[in-house]
């Protein structure tokens, strides 16, 4: 063995080594404490730049998902109001059919129309209402949706407006609409029965875009929590093995400075040489 005063070999590997545990402990320590095995770019560069891109798509898809409850929430005002102008087109019905009877009297006929108008400005007022953050998509010349439907915005859904205007294409009943004998009466039931087969169809049509803006935001939401999963298996720390390699490593680290202490003191038994 060769004693030098200027060199202490041991010593050296003895630092190299605790320096070594030191950097290793401050790593477990680090992930312990923030739960990432990856928690910046300079843990490792790769993987921290795939796992901010995905971050970056799942909050992107918290605006897809807003965009989508807007839109169904816009398309569920225009379903009820289509469903109610239904239900009103069928007393209109039962009314014009009823004044029909030629043994009614004038008196009687009149009755009768003055609920079918009644019913029929029920309808102008509902088509007037039917909006949902400013958006009417049933009055004639209505606002068709366009939700958006991915994170990078190349995609959309689209639910066409329905007009359901009075003396429109759809609901053919005008706002003059009432009858006054037998034949005008016959007349309006003609429009109330093409406006009821009408207006059902334009109807079922928004419920169908409903339930595809419903079947995307399930889908986004499943996407989204499949993609936060992914993310957590890339850069989440294992803590129960980290804390396991924490008292590991402390162990290592007394052992490792007790050990450097113990090759320091090898330089002083060089003194025993010169007395």
């Amino acid at each position: 063995m060769t004693f030098s005063i200027n060199t202490n070999g041991a010593s050296l590997i003895a630092l190299q080594n605790l320096n070594t545990t030191s950097t290793a402990l401050q790593q477990t320590q680090q992930e312990i404490s923030t739960g990432l095995k990856v928690s910046g770019p300079t843990s490792n560069g790769a993987i921290w730049a795939i796992a901010q891109n995905s971050r970056s798509d799942i909050s992107a898809l918290d605006t897809v998902t807003d965009s989508l409850n807007r839109a169904v929430s816009t398309v569920d005002v225009a379903v009820s109001a289509g469903q109610s102008i239904s239900d009103l087109l069928n007393q209109m019905k039962s009314k014009a059919l009823a004044a029909t009877d030629t043994s009614l009297s004038t008196t009687s006929i009149a009755a009768l129309n003055n609920d079918f108008v009644a019913l029929r400005n029920q309808i102008k007022q509902i088509v007037s209402n039917a909006s949902f953050n400013g958006v009417n998509m049933i009055k004639s010349g209505g606002t068709s949706i366009y939700a958006l439907a991915n994170s990078a915005g190349t995609s959309k859904l689209t639910v066409a407006a329905e007009s359901l205007a009075l003396g429109g294409t759809t609901l053919t009943v005008t706002a003059s609409s009432s009858f006054s004998t037998n034949a005008t009466a016959s007349a309006q039931l003609a429009l109330v029965n093409a406006s009821i087969t009408n207006v059902n169809a334009a109807v079922a049509k928004l419920g169908t875009g409903v339930n595809a803006l419903q079947t995307q935001l399930s889908f986004i939401s499943q996407l989204q929590d499949s993609m936060t999963t992914g993310v957590g298996n890339l850069v989440d720390a294992d803590v129960a093995k980290e804390s396991a390699n924490l008292t590991a490593l402390q162990t290592k680290q007394q052992l490792g400075i007790q050990a450097l202490s113990i090759a320091n003191a090898s330089s002083s038994a060089l003194l025993s040489l010169f007395h």
